[in-house]
């Protein structure tokens, strides 16, 4: 039997459910992948510009000599970023979803379900970012930050001008890492409707009711798209290895 003639047959074997179903639902699958990335892309990287700024909250130093209005709202921020921080490595991605979403709507609060996807994709990354964020900003030698401040900067231009740059880099690892597991815990923004690509094959395979064939296809998308940029990742880093500086943020945490 000739595969091109599958979309007109009955299909009789899971391979040929597989093959039909792609042809059949290649547009649901495209639409599943693309919202699939879209959710992932933008909520890694405004996680990780949160993560950024609550890393740096959390790396903040007090003196003697600060202000108190300054040493009470550092103690603040301090308190408010180590909340959030335990509040969302400390409770599963899809309750989160729920909890945002519905707490939402039940406040009169107009989402949409891709809006929400983002936001909950956001506040999970940028809840572990911090902590990889801290821990970049902690392997820069203190040297580098006291030779800045030897050279007249002040604490928060050090801070931007010479030490964030360094633990950028540091970290682009595990933010690569971080890309590649929200790629996948996308899934879970299901039971809110959002039509990435784990719902698309739950809608697929309901109406033949194929869904070991709709899921097997929804696996090899996952696994080629992880396959990809894991491979674009490890090529990144090896140029950055190259560097005599580069240190991973990840094994400075391992080294505490």
């Amino acid at each position: 039997m000739r595969y091109g003639m599958l979309a007109s047959v009955n299909p009789t074997n899971f391979m040929e459910w597989m093959i039909f179903l792609t042809r059949k639902y290649a547009n649901l699958f495209w639409q599943g992948t693309w919202l699939t990335l879209y959710v992932a892309v933008v909520g890694t990287i405004l996680g990780f510009l949160l993560g950024y700024l609550v890393g740096i909250i959390e790396d903040i130093k007090l003196h003697k000599e600060d202000s108190v209005i300054k040493k009470v709202l550092v103690r603040i921020l301090k308190l408010i970023s180590i909340i959030y921080v335990e509040m969302f490595r400390d409770t599963p991605m899809i309750v989160q979803a729920m909890v945002i979403f519905f707490g939402l709507r039940q406040s009169n609060v107009e989402i949409g379900v891709v809006t929400a996807g983002i936001l909950v994709t956001v506040l999970n990354t940028g809840a572990y970012m911090s902590e990889t964020v801290r821990a970049g900003i902690k392997s820069i030698d203190a040297g580098q930050r006291e030779g800045a401040l030897a050279l007249g900067m002040s604490p928060m231009l050090a801070m931007f001008a010479v030490v964030l740059p360094q633990a950028f880099k540091n970290i682009i690892p595990e933010m690569a890492n971080t890309f590649l597991t929200n790629l996948k815990m996308t899934s879970v923004l299901n039971v809110i409707g959002v039509s990435e690509l784990f719902m698309t094959a739950k809608t697929v395979g309901g109406n033949y009711y194929k869904y070991f064939e709709s899921y097997l296809i929804i696996a090899v998308i996952y696994f080629v798209l992880c396959f990809l940029f894991n491979r674009i990742f490890l090529l990144i880093e090896r140029k950055l290895s190259l560097k005599s500086d580069y240190v991973l943020a990840v094994e400075y945490m391992d080294n505490q």
